[in-house]
C-alpha cells in the first residue's frame, strides 16, 4: 500500500484497485495521502457509497461513474490538491 500509484497524485488511465477487509480500513487508505482531488466509489449499495464518501477527504467523489461533472457545482482538491476551488456558488 505505499506503491506510488497508491500514495501519490497520478494523472491518466490509471486505476488501483486494492483489497479490503472493513469499511474503516477503506477510509482510512483513502485518506492517507497528501493528496485529495477526487475519488471513485464503486457499489450496490448507495446508503453505503454515501455513508463511506463523507468520510473520505477529497474534492470530489464520484459514485458507480468518473469524471461527470455538472459545471454549476464546485469543483477543487483538499490538501496538497489543486488551489481552492472553481465553479458553482461555495
Amino acid at each position: 500500500h505505499d506503491s506510488r500509484c497508491v500514495k501519490e497524485e497520478i494523472f491518466g488511465p490509471v486505476v488501483t484497485v486494492l483489497p479490503f477487509d472493513t469499511e474503516d480500513e477503506v477510509i482510512e487508505r483513502a485518506n492517507d495521502t497528501h493528496y485529495g482531488l477526487g475519488a471513485t466509489i464503486w457499489t450496490n449499495d448507495l446508503r453505503k457509497a454515501h455513508r463511506v464518501a463523507h468520510q473520505i477527504e477529497a474534492g470530489i467523489i464520484w459514485v458507480n461513474t468518473w469524471y461527470l461533472r455538472d459545471l454549476r457545482t464546485p469543483f477543487g482538491g483538499m490538501k496538497q490538491s489543486g488551489i481552492g476551488r472553481e465553479g458553482g456558488i461555495h
